[in-house]
């Protein structure tokens, strides 16, 4: 599947290594549904950097959902793959990488986001929510809202949380992180719309590994399928707290 690779500044000057993913929809979903598709762009953050993850990780997902009917974005976080910087172990500067590969994107393609983060980079995905006004969906893949993963990432829940827009946490059954009891407890007190869809059969990293991407890409084909308009236009991001985005550079370069 044909990529392009770009190089996007995050918001303190770190180089990321972006490729972007044309839509090839392999299915007739119907012309209303396929509309709505086309009409998102999906960034996906990759899983946690300082444990192998990186962009290659999430690539099977990526070709899924391009062959769902979305455009896709992936990129490595500091530190991981061709990106330059170093990978912090709470995910808080690695917040302004999202932000700025989503306000490239968005300035580049004229889409609204899908904003994607699997494993660690769920919560780092959805601190970025609050300062991304690009983002309309939200889709965290094994969110790490467990008592262990707390110590490293529990300054992300609150973001995630309060942000009103439509939100979707899937899990696999047998996640070793987080339980389900844990799962549904955070997500009863989410703004907005929150939903869960848990994955029988499967632990943390198995869900994000290649077997269950089409899975996953279906369950998220779904969702935005779900949402009126797909979400288009009717997030509470396109209105809400986006100045710190605005003003953060992302700057596109050649590959």
């Amino acid at each position: 599947m044909k990529q392009e690779q770009h190089e996007v500044l995050s918001t303190d000057h770190v180089k990321l290594c972006v490729n972007t993913w044309p839509s090839r929809p392999s299915f007739d979903g119907g012309e209303y549904e396929q509309q709505k598709k086309q009409a998102l762009l999906a960034v996906i953050v990759h899983p946690y950097t300082r444990m192998g993850g990186s962009q290659a990780v999430t690539q099977g997902l990526a070709e899924s959902l391009c062959l769902r009917g979305f455009n896709v974005v992936t990129f490595d976080l500091r530190g991981a793959g061709k990106s330059t910087g170093h990978a912090s172990f709470t995910g808080e500067p690695e917040v302004g990488d999202v932000m700025a590969v989503c306000r490239w994107a968005a300035d580049k393609y004229s889409q609204r986001i899908l904003l994607v983060g699997s494993s660690a980079g769920a919560p780092i995905a959805g601190s970025a929510l609050p300062h991304c006004p690009q983002v309309d969906l939200y889709v965290g893949i094994g969110y790490t809202f467990g008592i262990f993963s707390s110590l490293l990432f529990g300054s992300h829940y609150a973001p995630v949380l309060a942000w009103a827009g439509p939100k979707l946490f899937i899990m696999g059954a047998k996640d070793e992180f987080t339980t389900k009891k844990q799962l549904e407890a955070r997500v009863a007190k989410a703004q907005g719309v929150a939903t869960t869809a848990i994955v029988e059969g499967v632990g943390h990293f198995g869900l994000e590994g290649p077997a269950y991407d089409q899975e996953v890409a279906k369950i998220v084909g779904e969702f935005v399928a779900e949402q009126p308009h797909g979400g288009v236009g009717g997030g509470p991001a396109a209105g809400g707290a986006g100045a710190d985005g605005e003003k953060d550079a992302a700057k596109e370069g050649s590959s």
